[in-house]
């Protein structure tokens, strides 16, 4: 069984329960699954549901790669897939497709860090218009060396930043108060 409208809405109701101050940032995604979208579908616009990484290792560091398309450092993440079960596992499918880091990974919450509704610009290769993508991002550990081999089609380098360096303030401080 593939992810459901379902478990979308189970997700962002327990973040949201979790983080009621960001009810009204997020009601847009709730209003589409009211209406019928199905957000799982990287042809659903304006908005669909995408699942992000954040790949913290021992030092407190966030491993960052640079997308091809955007031109910028991101922590990993992308589209959903059909056979994505859940959320959780959609976000740790892009991080080893984009880095093939496999061994030594762990979730370190059971729910996301962060739900953040972004702006993506139009992309005429792809013929889609601006639209947002609702990104549903999971914090994962590593321990010990990793070795990292990058998917050359959609990232062209990797690394590792100060959780410092991270820009958005509410991710930052989510993750801090975990790794502390």
């Amino acid at each position: 069984m593939s992810l459901t409208p379902d478990h979308i809405r189970e997700t962002l109701t327990a973040y949201t329960d979790a983080h009621p101050e960001e009810k009204g940032a997020l009601s847009v995604v709730l209003e589409r699954l009211d209406q019928g979208d199905d957000l799982t579908s990287r042809k659903t616009f304006p908005l669909h549901v995408t699942a992000g990484a954040v790949l913290v290792n021992e030092a407190g560091d966030v491993l960052f790669i640079r997308h091809n398309v955007l031109r910028k450092y991101l922590t990993p993440g992308g589209h959903l897939e059909p056979e994505d079960m859940n959320l959780m596992g959609a976000a740790l499918r892009e991080l080893t497709e984009e880095t093939n880091v496999r061994a030594n990974i762990a979730p370190l919450l059971p729910h996301p860090v962060h739900i953040d509704v972004h702006d993506i610009p139009a992309n005429d290769a792809k013929g889609e218009p601006e639209h947002q993508h609702a990104d549903v991002r999971w914090l994962f550990g590593t321990s010990g060396p990793l070795d990292l081999t990058l998917q050359e089609e959609e990232v062209s380098d990797a690394e590792w930043r100060s959780t410092d360096t991270l820009t958005d303030e509410t991710l930052r401080n989510r993750i801090l108060s975990v790794i502390r």
